[in-house]
């Protein structure tokens, strides 16, 4: 039996330090992405949106020439949760097992888990480490989820991690992407495609708004059609 005074989070503070987790990792984890940059307060486009995988550290567009000979990765947003391109995560970590989705047609990892409106219930297939229900045959909903799971099961985080090549994170490659706030993927873009990489899914959801379409518009012509009915005629009485 457990102590009246454990803490979870505690526990897993010191789990986490006993085991050998990169500092870049627990920065990308951590680190609450697009603030304000400090050392650039009075410039415009200063959101923090780039990983300085060797300082360990967010950065602005402005600061991208200090850090050219550095390997740097470049973090996205989707309804206010930071992503990360699946591309370029899978040559840093072992992103198997863990749901990417897809915006504007790039698949993306989620860093952090996300608040949910609905619990799992029944044989659903869930998240190991925070319940989101997830599709077939995925584990994990983020990348702090399955380092969580990990670490919480005392599986060594060296068996996911991957040597990487600087070339693969240069600052030429930042140079031709637009990583200003316009490059920021939100709720309020019309143009975003959200949806999880399997077919079905995508083809169930496509045909749920076709039907939908179709009964607003069946809907509205009936209507349109009712107001314009005339009753049954009626004949003057004879004189």
């Amino acid at each position: 039996m457990r102590g009246s005074g454990s803490d979870p989070s505690s526990r897993r503070g010191v789990e986490m330090k006993q085991q050998f987790i990169p500092a870049w990792l627990e920065k990308l984890m951590a680190e609450t992405f697009f603030g304000v940059c400090g050392v650039h307060l009075n410039t415009k486009k200063n959101e923090k949106n780039v990983l300085c995988l060797h300082c360990c550290l967010s950065i602005c567009t402005h600061c991208l020439p200090s850090h050219r000979h550095h390997p740097l990765l470049q973090v996205r947003r989707y309804v206010y949760h930071d992503v990360v391109r699946l591309g370029d995560l899978e040559n840093l970590i072992d992103c198997s097992n863990i749901q990417p989705y897809t915006i504007n047609g790039a698949k993306v990892i989620f860093l952090n888990e996300r608040a949910q409106s609905r619990s799992c219930k029944g044989n659903a297939n869930a998240c190991c480490s925070c319940d989101r229900i997830l599709q077939d045959p995925f584990h994990f909903c983020s990348l702090s989820c399955k380092v969580d799971h990990m670490v919480c099961e005392g599986i060594s985080l060296s068996n996911i991690l991957h040597r990487f090549h600087e070339s693969d994170f240069s600052y030429s490659q930042l140079t031709g992407l637009r990583v200003d706030s316009s490059e920021v993927i939100d709720e309020y873009n019309d143009n975003t495609q959200f949806a999880p990489t399997s077919n079905t899914e995508e083809a169930t959801s496509r045909s749920m708004i076709s039907c939908e379409d179709n009964n607003k518009t069946n809907g509205f012509f009936l209507s349109l059609g009712s107001t314009r009915r005339k009753g049954a005629p009626k004949r003057a009485p004879l004189s």
